[in-house]
């Protein structure tokens, strides 16, 4: 009897270590659990060491202030119209290369590569130059006081001026994803993320001759960690293992691939801009408290974080699963691989959501102790954290459409209870009937769950498995 229970577990455990070394799989055919499992656990191992640098540079950051805790989070507020950019753009890429693969048309999944590597640079280019110039200015905008601004405009200007690198970071990664290389991207954020780990406190603190940069420190190891990991990228795009393959010859401009590309990436931008834009007048309305709540806040989303990127990589895998088996004409065994993940997303997130409801507190005291940033971290992360079986579903559903390259569906999703649903109500909670912060965690938690149950209902009316890409 426990020769089964051994004989599954040997074989997982071989299952893990071929993902971890991205053993060349096709996923349109054999076990759609297999296939969950060899595409989940690197993109789980990814976005996790994503989300172990956020909380370990807020954990240096925290030691420096208050007001370098709150630059972080009125920047990365800002910062994240750019991640709505880079994350519209990927799913684009995501969504073809994935397809291209799945039609066993190697040519046309680099050509579409190359065409949004292109589009991407153009874009971070121009953003770049906003935030090099008008950094005080960004943050004033944010509602950052005078003194936060003097303190953390330095910050402000380095991760936005140097946006490029988040650009290629995420955009590369994604068309690892789309052609099944999901191994690929997780070693390029292992070698991001580990080198900004070490790098944070040598710049933020100081080493040798290296001087104390305070918060400004922490931009410089960002940017400084994820310039490398896009040479490493690029170097295994040309020299390396990835099924998708580049030479220099193959950077030429193509105009229907770059508009097919601009085509599907519009509703994913459109998408992510609807609700990053949320999160920045939500931030907005936060700052009204003052730079305690602010930071309590900010640093409870950091700790979300490290779980809900874990749930996003199962949604990454479904994406691709997706694309990849709508390009070999199997719409079915797409749609059987979104409910299986989503069942496997929302177990883990259910266990989740019971540690943070049972140590709220506790977890937000080991990154700060202030009494007022302890009390409404930990409130915003019981409020936010009770929806978390629902996000699990919403995330998968979400992502599914996307990867069939239908963006326009979540994009009207996102418009409807981002715009017109969680800010007015935010707004309406927190300022207008004085309930404070909790009007605006309340608000996140009703918005999550409404966007998880719509989604469900047109993801089940099937018309994504007929999106053309």
């Amino acid at each position: 009897m426990t020769s089964i229970p051994q004989n599954k577990f040997k074989r997982y455990f071989q299952y893990l270590i071929a993902a971890i070394r991205g053993n060349e799989e096709d996923f349109t055919t054999g076990s759609i659990r297999k296939a969950i499992f060899m595409l989940s656990v690197p993109m789980i191992l990814e976005m996790l060491m994503e989300s172990t640098f956020a909380l370990v540079d807020i954990a240096f950051v925290s030691r420096v202030s208050v007001n370098a805790v709150a630059t972080v989070g009125l920047t990365e507020s800002v910062i994240t119209l750019l991640y709505a950019l880079a994350i519209g753009l990927s799913m684009s890429a995501t969504a073809v290369v994935a397809r291209r693969t799945g039609e066993k048309d190697k040519k046309g999944a680099a050509e579409a590569a190359v065409q949004a590597i292109i589009l991407g640079t153009i874009i971070s280019i121009v953003i770049g130059a906003i935030g090099i110039i008008y950094p005080k200015e960004i943050l004033g905008l944010m509602g950052g006081e005078a003194s936060l601004i003097e303190e953390g405009y330095g910050y402000t200007r380095i991760l936005i001026g140097g946006n490029i690198t988040i650009m290629l970071l995420f955009l590369i990664n994604a068309i690892f994803r789309g052609a099944g290389d999901a191994s690929v991207a997780m070693w390029a954020l292992v070698i991001s993320n580990g080198l900004n780990i070490i790098l944070d406190p040598i710049f933020i603190f100081g080493l040798g001759p290296i001087p104390a940069y305070g918060v400004e420190g922490a931009a410089i190891a960002t940017t400084i960690g994820r310039g490398v990991a896009v040479i490493a990228q690029f170097t295994i795009l040309f020299f390396g293992w990835s099924r998708i393959k580049l030479s220099i010859r193959d950077f030429v401009w193509k105009a229907k691939v770059m508009l097919n590309l601009i085509k599907i990436s519009l509703g994913g931008i459109g998408q992510f801009l609807i609700g990053t834009s949320s999160w920045v007048f939500l931030m907005r309305i936060m700052s009204e408290f003052g730079s305690d709540v602010l930071a309590g806040y900010t640093i409870s989303i950091r700790v979300m974080m490290f779980t809900l990127m874990p749930s996003w990589g199962m949604s990454n895998a479904a994406a691709t699963l997706v694309g990849q088996n709508l390009g070999a004409k199997q719409p079915e065994r797409a749609e059987a691989s979104v409910w299986k993940t989503s069942k496997y997303n929302a177990i883990f997130m259910v266990l989740i959501s019971l540690v943070y409801l049972l140590m709220a507190q506790q977890i937000i005291s080991w990154f700060s102790d202030v009494d007022d940033v302890i009390t409404y971290g930990a409130l915003s992360l019981q409020v936010i954290t009770a929806g978390y079986v629902f996000y699990a579903y919403g995330m998968v559903v979400t992502q599914a459409f996307n990867g069939a390259g239908d963006t326009q569906t979540p994009t009207i999703i996102n418009f409807f209870c981002f715009w017109l649903f969680q800010i007015p109500l935010a707004y309406l909670a927190a300022l207008y009937l004085d309930w404070g912060p909790i009007g605006v965690f309340g608000a996140i938690t009703i918005s999550e769950m409404l966007i998880a149950v719509v989604s469900i209902i047109l993801f089940k009316k099937g018309k994504w498995k007929v999106t053309q890409v």
